[in-house]
């Protein structure tokens, strides 16, 4: 039973225990079972509401846990946190499972002090050789930045797993670079999918596109591992700041071959942004309209391609087929105002650019005016002459989004005017601003 059918279910026995008074019975145990119930159930509100009902005398460290993972599971970190400091003064010991969850909801905060706290009360309370604990311990000293804490963990670890080595790897990848990360990895006895991942996206990231081929190589010819479909985005990655049109079509072949069901839309999109880039936007564009499901990343990567080709007609003529599977972002609005760019189409940039707020819904950000005005400018100057097209200058006067935006970086508004000025005469330049 599941979604609804299990929420009635569990409104209703709540609602029985009530009705027939046994949960405030001193010797039943009801809403501790209830808390648990609620917890695993990821609803917070509800099982906050019964833990405050539970009596001290009966609140152990189990009923203390389960509240403090249900609301770390839940994006509700800060208050875990409050709960510990509670647990503490209400005398209450925390065990291994605890101080995992403290520790996980330090990671997704970047609390380091608290964190700190919680690091010493392991080593105090005797969970230093703990394994999850000292798991949990590191990823939060790593998430926090603080790389050399998290070594130190690992150093002093008596036993080490093969999540304890993932767990410092990506740790050491993200604060140290791939390189260190690498002399990590070549250190590992035992290599899980996860450590893999880690070392192909830490490429992507650096650039080390041939790094990344020889990894994916190494997976699968020589161990017969299979790539999942975080490793293929990233593979193919690699292709489109390569231009390796060759091992895209390999991974794309890969995919197909491997695929259960249907491509994962994230691999799709991924090759609809490899084929742009590597030059064959013909085959994006019969890749992209062959897929199942679409959402806006995946219709961001087609427009991108479109404009990148010059193609900026056949964008816009795409662009009202998105309203219907996907909400447009600002990046959707950055590849459709390059589109427009690229194709002279100045009228409807003006248009999507000045509209982007009161018509679509979509608040301009600094990256949106950059694209805008680098790359649409020239062709506004190009048009505005004789016309009747809007000038680049007379945008930046009237349109409130653009002046909010400008006003937060004046360094940026330098920018757009000496951008403008390369374009036009002194004299065009003070004609419209008097």
């Amino acid at each position: 039973m599941r979604g609804r059918g299990l929420s009635r279910l569990r409104r209703k026995l709540h609602a029985t225990i009530i009705t027939i008074g046994v949960a405030g019975a001193p010797a039943t145990f009801l809403h501790n079972a209830l808390l648990q119930f609620y917890a695993s159930c990821g609803c917070t509100r509800q099982a906050r509401r019964v833990f405050d009902k539970i009596p001290h005398s009966h609140k152990d460290t189990v009923d203390w846990t389960n509240l403090m993972g249900c609301l770390v599971r839940h994006n509700v970190s800060d208050e875990a946190l409050l709960m510990f400091v509670r647990m503490r003064r209400c005398g209450v010991k925390p065990d291994e499972v605890t101080l995992v969850c403290l520790f996980g909801g330090c990671a997704r905060l970047g609390d380091l002090a608290v964190g700190l706290q919680g690091h010493g009360c392991m080593v105090k309370m005797g969970y230093g050789g703990v394994l999850k604990a000292c798991n949990a311990g590191m990823d939060m000293y790593s998430k926090c930045g603080v790389i050399g804490e998290a070594k130190r963990v690992f150093d002093e670890m008596k036993g080490r797993s093969v999540v304890s080595w993932t767990v410092i790897l990506n740790g050491v990848v993200r604060l140290e670079g791939v390189k260190n990360g690498r002399v990590v990895f070549d250190e590992m006895l035992e290599r899980n999918e996860v450590a893999w991942t880690i070392m192909i996206t830490g490429y992507v990231d650096c650039g080390f596109s041939q790094e990344i081929f020889s990894l994916a190589g190494e997976m699968i010819h020589e161990l017969g591992m299979e790539l999942n479909y975080v490793n293929l985005c990233s593979i193919l990655t690699a292709c489109s700041q390569s231009g390796d049109l060759m091992k895209g079509r390999w991974v794309h072949a890969y995919a197909l071959k491997r695929k259960e069901k249907e491509l994962n839309i994230m691999v799709g999109t991924a090759l609809v942004d490899m084929y742009a880039k590597c030059g064959r936007i013909h085959v994006a564009y019969k890749f992209f309209n062959k897929m199942p499901q679409r959402n806006v990343v995946a219709w961001n990567a087609m427009l991108s391609g479109l404009a990148m080709h010059g193609l900026g007609r056949t964008a816009l003529d795409m662009f009202p087929q998105m309203f219907k599977e996907a909400k447009p972002d600002d990046v959707t609005f950055t590849s459709v105002l390059s589109a427009c760019s690229h194709g002279g189409l100045v009228d409807h940039g003006c248009f999507y650019f000045s509209n982007l707020e009161s018509l679509y819904g979509t608040t301009p950000k600094m990256e949106n005016c950059v694209k805008c005005f680098t790359f649409t400018s020239v062709t506004l100057f190009s048009f505005s002459e004789g016309n009747g097209h809007w000038h680049p200058l007379h945008i930046l006067m009237i349109d409130p989004s653009v002046l909010r935006i400008l006003s937060s970086n004046p360094y940026f508004s330098f920018f757009i005017i000496l951008r403008a000025c390369c374009q036009v005469s002194i004299k065009e330049l003070f004609s419209c601003f008097s």
